[in-house]
C-alpha cells in the first residue's frame, strides 16, 4: 500500500503553507485573508492565491462571501465538536479495520518515520510541526484504505478538529497515543489498534 510520490503545483504549495499558518494560529479564526497581501508575501499573481483559496474552503479552513471576500473559518462551536470527533473516528475506525490484514513493512516503515518526527516536534515545543505529522499520520491510513477515496469525506473533518490543538498540557502525550496506536497495529491488534485510535481523536 505504498504511495506514490505527489508533486504539487504551486497553488497547492501556497495553500499548504496557509493551512499551517491557519492550524498554528498564525490565521486565527474569522480574520479576513486579503488577496493582494498574500500573493505579494508568495510573489506571485493572484490567480494561484485564488485556487489556493478555493481549495482551503473546500477543505473547510476558510469561509468564502459573496461581496466581504475569504475569511478563516470559525472554530467548530462545543455543540458541534463532539458530532466532528465522531464522524472523524467513524471514518478512520472505517479505513484502520479495512486495511489491517493488508498492513506491509513499508506501511509501518513510513508511520515510524512520521512518529520519529512527530516525537522531534514535541521534545522541542513544536505544535507546527506537530500538528503537520499528526495529519500526516492520520491521512497515510485513509489513503491507504483505497488510494484515497476516502480523503475528500476525511480532511475537512480532521481539519476542523486540528483548528483547536490545544488538548494536551504536555505534547509528548499526543506522541504517546500515537505510538500505542503504531504498537497495536505492528503487534496485529486490530482490537487494541481501533480502541487506541479512538481514544486519539476527542
Amino acid at each position: 500500500m505504498t504511495q506514490p510520490a505527489i508533486f504539487r503545483t504551486i497553488p497547492e504549495q501556497i495553500a499548504v503553507h496557509l493551512r499551517q499558518d491557519i492550524l498554528s494560529g498564525v490565521f486565527a479564526p474569522d480574520q479576513p485573508l486579503r488577496e493582494q497581501e498574500i500573493s505579494e508575501r508568495f510573489g506571485v499573481s493572484r490567480g494561484p492565491i485564488r485556487e489556493a483559496f478555493r481549495q482551503l474552503t473546500e477543505q473547510g479552513l476558510l469561509v468564502l462571501e459573496p461581496n466581504k471576500g475569504v475569511r478563516v473559518a470559525p472554530l467548530p462551536s462545543r455543540k458541534v465538536r463532539p458530532l466532528i470527533a465522531e464522524l472523524r473516528r467513524t471514518i478512520e475506525r472505517f479505513a484502520l479495520n479495512a486495511i489491517f490484514a493488508q498492513i506491509t513493512p513499508e506501511d509501518l516503515a513510513g508511520w515510524e518515520a512520521i512518529l520519529a518526527d512527530m516525537r522531534r516536534a514535541c521534545r522541542q515545543g513544536d505544535t507546527t510541526a506537530l500538528v503537520e505529522c499528526d495529519l500526516r499520520f492520520h491521512r497515510a491510513i485513509i489513503q491507504s484504505y483505497d488510494g484515497g477515496s476516502l480523503l475528500t469525506l476525511w480532511q475537512p473533518v480532521a481539519l476542523r478538529m486540528l483548528m483547536q490543538y490545544n488538548r494536551f498540557d504536555n505534547l509528548m502525550d499526543s506522541y504517546d497515543e500515537h505510538k500505542r496506536l503504531l504498537h497495536a497495529i505492528r503487534a496485529g491488534d486490530k482490537e487494541a489498534a481501533l480502541s487506541a485510535l479512538a481514544a486519539n481523536i476527542q
